[in-house]
């Protein structure tokens, strides 16, 4: 496998034959699954098979279909607004029709498209389990196995043994996002201070990773508080830094539709001694997480070798849950890291390495690497963070 250089943005787009190759690797899966189509409504899994971006489907106006059949080419099945746009991917079947038409938005035209599909195993797959969302009306959905009597069975499991295992062309553009995120994340220190507020240094962060390279940074959570922080989902807030406080930092940034995810933790002026142990014990557990995520290991095994550190140091929980997740199209993407969980690692799979643990009552902190599977075992894509925890004065 050829990484790019970290510093060369790669193209923009991908090829017909990298579509190609996500198609035949997909089709094997439905096999696998005995499906015959599967129709997809995300549009995450819209654009795995298609290139198709738009952001128009912020929009939850209209549904939009793509079917991706047993044999032959996917198929688009959409609202004729987005007609041009679907013309310039590399799908060449294209139906449409003029929405919004709540009485048959659609529906119709998809079960007559699907019926003239060829039907091995009469089974059709959709978006109907975890970490997937059906983006259509729960009401069309149900017509479509009443009214036109389609088999509709869950497509998750199938879909998700396509997503998780990246092709080259995608751990290239992680790579540079996540290359792009470290570079903005190490200048942080020269460029905020003490006094400011959380708002302020998000606003410079997201100017940092923009002029990096990114295209958007649709999650960045900024909290801070003496000692530690609380929570580390929500923010940023008008709180100004002061001496003895916690910064954290997490960003979901993208470019050309693919994730990085990871944090960082910043020292504000003189802090407390279990700071600095407990982000120590982080920093060592996260290694070991990396160490230990091999071709052939489980994902529990990985949420162990985590947490055997951190439960031998005087930590009160793990109150994270899981200690990372697949990345890739979407911010979390299945597998999770947790204590149960068999999901063999494979090679190219992309993760988050993410432990966390409550270190004082209600005071947290976690610590988030990304990396992706080769066959020889784990290689770091975003730049490690420092061994002891960056001081901002």
């Amino acid at each position: 496998m050829h990484i790019l250089n970290s510093n060369q943005a790669p193209k923009r787009g991908f090829t017909f034959s990298e579509f190609k190759i996500r198609l035949l690797k997909s089709q094997k899966v439905m096999h696998k699954h005995k499906l015959d189509v599967l129709i997809l409504t995300m549009p995450a899994n819209i654009r795995y098979f298609s290139g198709f971006d738009t952001q128009f489907l912020q929009s939850p106006t209209r549904p939009w279909f793509l079917l991706v059949p047993l044999e032959g080419e996917p198929i688009a099945v959409i609202p004729e607004i987005g007609k041009t746009v679907m013309e310039k991917t590399c799908i060449k079947n294209i139906f449409t029709w003029h929405s919004p038409k709540p009485e048959d938005d659609g529906i119709s035209l998809l079960s007559s498209v699907i019926h003239k599909l060829r039907a091995k195993y009469n089974r059709i797959g959709a978006e109907l389990g975890r970490e997937m969302s059906l983006r259509m009306p729960l009401i069309d959905f149900n017509r479509l196995k009443t009214d036109f009597k389609l088999n509709l069975v869950d497509g998750t499991p199938a879909i998700w043994e396509m997503r998780m295992i990246k092709t080259e062309a995608e751990i290239n553009h992680i790579n540079y996002i996540c290359k792009v995120a470290s570079d903005a994340y190490n200048r942080l220190p020269d460029f905020i201070s003490e006094g400011e507020t959380e708002k302020s240094i998000a606003s410079k962060l997201k100017m940092e990773i923009i002029r990096g390279g990114a295209d958007t940074i649709p999650f960045m959570p900024v909290v801070s508080g003496a000692n530690g922080v609380s929570q580390i989902i929500s923010g940023p807030t008008e709180r100004t830094l002061s001496s003895g406080d916690i910064l954290f930092i997490d960003t979901g940034s993208t470019y050309d539709g693919y994730f990085c995810d990871f944090d960082r933790n910043y020292a504000i002026g003189k802090v407390s001694d279990i700071v600095f142990k407990t982000y120590e014990l982080l920093w060592k557990a996260t290694q070991a997480g990396i160490k230990s995520a091999v071709p052939g290991a489980t994902t529990g095994e990985i949420w162990n070798a985590m947490n055997k550190l951190i439960e031998n140091q005087s930590t009160i929980k793990n109150n994270v849950g899981r200690f990372g997740h697949g990345l890739g199209l979407q911010l979390t993407e299945p597998p999770s890291h947790t204590v149960n969980n068999k999901t063999k690692v494979l090679k190219n799979m992309v993760l988050t390495i993410e432990p966390g643990i409550e270190y004082l009552p209600g005071k947290i902190m976690v610590h988030e690497e990304n990396i992706f599977i080769s066959e020889d075992g784990p290689v770091l894509l975003t730049s490690r963070a420092p061994e002891e925890i960056p001081i901002i004065t």
